[in-house]
């Protein structure tokens, strides 16, 4: 049994690992695959974080790219044989999502897609200081009118969520946000501006507005703060000197990249080609998208006008 080992010249152990090797050349094809889903991302923050030296025919960036090629396809190499056991397991885990509703290939191309767009997309946050932020005018007018838990403001943000956004493949974790820009879509696209009666401030309450669908900036924010908490988002008003606005609370940053991806490719594509999305930034770090009528798209640019005061529907 030893001479016969000794006399082929593989042991055991090696013939396992010569089971475990990809024939050629189909390894160097997974490794080259590998290296530029890899390179992608690694191509775009590099370039965004260099200066430009305005090379002719983009020189830079393509030695940029072969650069980084290069320098994976080498180390890759090295380490072929750990990397298609791991390619394995990964494979087979995602053929059992797949199968049975879990983490699968289409959820893969979708979260690949949307930390490319993230990485190439600029977005417009704003900082908001909130200790600096005056009191809220007509606060507890405001509160009351907002009529979350009334049942036809619920129902008929219930009933806005079956009409647009109702198939969204591979973002179901964002469904509630995704119900929310329903909402935004429904009421800026009916709303009719309508100033205040003369010499007086009035404010709608939301089952009020939900008979016409017209009002000033106050009376859209409050039907907007209150549709968005009856389905259990948290909505919040911006107040400026001559203006008031609803935003929506997303969750934290990487949310913000699901989000932004949504908007700018899928729900509101024609919308928002070309545009920048803006949000604003807390001093806890939490984002608020801005959902103001004068754009046609969630996170339109702000009003020019210095940021007063700010009230929030937890």
């Amino acid at each position: 049994m030893n001479i016969n080992t000794e006399s082929t010249g593989t042991t055991p152990e090696k013939k396992w690992l010569k089971y475990l090797r990809v024939p050629k050349p189909w390894d160097n094809i997974i490794i080259l695959i590998l290296n530029v889903l890899i390179t992608i991302p690694i191509f775009i923050i590099v370039h965004q974080n260099i200066d430009d030296p305005n090379w002719p025919y983009q020189l830079d960036r393509i030695i940029l790219f072969l650069s980084i090629v290069s320098i994976l396809q080498f180390l890759l190499q090295k380490m072929k044989l750990v990397l298609n056991i791991l390619i394995g397991v990964y494979l087979i885990v995602l053929v059992v999502g797949s199968l049975f509703g879990g983490y699968g290939y289409n959820a893969v191309f979708e979260d690949y897609k949307v930390m490319i767009y993230a990485m190439a997309e600029d977005p417009k946050p704003q900082d908001l200081i909130i200790s600096k932020l005056l009191p809220f005018p007509n606060k507890n007018k405001i509160i009351t009118a907002i009529e979350y838990d009334k049942p036809e403001v619920r129902n008929y943000a219930l009933a806005t969520t079956r009409k647009h956004f109702t198939t969204v493949p591979n973002f179901h974790q964002y469904r509630q946000i995704i119900q929310a820009l329903a909402i935004f879509k429904e009421v800026r696209t009916k709303w009719n501006y309508v100033n205040d009666p003369k010499g007086r401030e009035y404010i709608a309450s939301a089952s009020e507005s939900l008979q016409h669908f017209s009002g000033d900036c106050d009376d859209y924010s409050v039907l907007m703060a209150g549709l968005i908490r009856a389905i259990g988002a948290t909505p919040r008003l911006i107040h400026t000197k001559e203006h008031m606005y609803p935003e929506m609370l997303i969750p934290n940053k990487g949310d913000l990249d699901q989000v932004i991806y949504l908007i700018k490719e899928v729900l509101f594509k024609e919308e928002s080609k070309g545009k920048e999305i803006h949000y604003h930034i807390d001093e806890r770090g939490q984002i608020w998208l801005n959902l103001d009528y004068t754009a046609r798209y969630p996170g339109g640019p702000f009003m020019s006008e210095e940021i007063l005061g700010q009230l929030t529907f937890n």
